[in-house]
């Protein structure tokens, strides 16, 4: 084999563009997958405390906060009480923004201390390494979303009003597509960021932002023109509004354009992941 062989065999055995046609696992490294999928979770169980624990308390407070100041004189929202209305808004706002924190922080740790190498070398296809950095972001939101809503629940049940659940499905559907998303999302933030600077800069001037301007405090049927007509355009909007019919039986957005919109966004920015580090796009610099 020529020192140029050599080259070219190293170069198929660190991208993941190569992995196609060269590996011998068959179409899926099903071992591979399972294991990096593993690896992100444990990532973050091992701070429990500071990776769900600390966002269910964050949401516990908004909840006491609102409902303590303005539950008294808020009226009905949509016809549910304030507190109802308000509890599956908070939850599904802890899914989108810890999905998204998991897989930037993931692939930003790693390009910083230099282990992203640890993760590429593997024979794992570019497909694969997409689906399990996203796939343990959208655990950690879903994990969160689970204990924040039981928690939000043990709260109402004291506060007098249940947190009854209407339709189990758009509430899983609805999580598992925000998780998806933010999570592809954040995966694209950590390979685009250079350092954490950027990627706070995406936290507070594009996450934050869509989080809180989405109707999680209140109906976004009550703004005026054209801010009415804004907020439809925002994606965060259909995933909440979704995901509180799941808990109320109330909807704003039409239930087949919510499915639609976030079905769409997810694949579309898994897909965006996806191609990112099939290119090595500042992964493989």
């Amino acid at each position: 084999m020529t020192l140029t062989d050599e080259n070219t065999a190293d170069q198929r055995a660190l991208n993941p563009a190569y992995a196609f046609g060269t590996r011998r696992f068959g179409a899926v490294n099903w071992l591979g997958l399972w294991t990096l999928y593993v690896k992100e979770v444990r990532r973050f169980m091992k701070v429990v405390f500071q990776t769900v624990i600390a966002p269910v308390i964050s949401t516990l407070l908004f909840l006491i906060v609102f409902t303590q100041a303005f539950g008294g004189v808020r009226p009905d929202v949509n016809g549910v009480p304030f507190v109802e209305f308000l509890a599956p808004g908070l939850t599904m706002m802890a899914v989108l923004t810890n999905s998204f924190t998991n897989s930037g922080s993931s692939i930003m740790i790693s390009k910083v201390q230099g282990s992203i190498v640890d993760v590429l070398m593997p024979p794992l296809s570019a497909a694969e390494l997409a689906i399990g950095f996203i796939a343990g972001a959208a655990t950690r939101g879903f994990l969160v979303g689970a204990v924040t809503a039981a928690t939000c629940a043990g709260y109402m049940a004291v506060y007098g009003t249940p947190l009854e659940i209407a339709n189990i499905w758009a509430i899983l559907y609805y999580a598992a597509a925000a998780g998806v998303m933010f999570g592809a999302i954040g995966a694209i933030g950590g390979i685009w960021a250079d350092k954490f600077d950027q990627m706070a800069a995406v936290t507070n001037f594009v996450i934050t932002p869509l989080t809180f301007l989405s109707g999680t405090f209140y109906s976004v049927a009550n703004l005026p023109e054209p801010f009415r007509t804004i907020s439809h355009y925002n994606p965060v909007y259909y995933l909440i509004d979704g995901f509180r019919s799941g808990f109320t039986g109330v909807a704003e957005a039409p239930f087949a354009l919510s499915i639609a919109i976030s079905a769409t966004l997810a694949f579309v920015f898994a897909f965006a992941c996806y191609l990112l580090i099939r290119s090595g796009y500042k992964i493989m610099d």
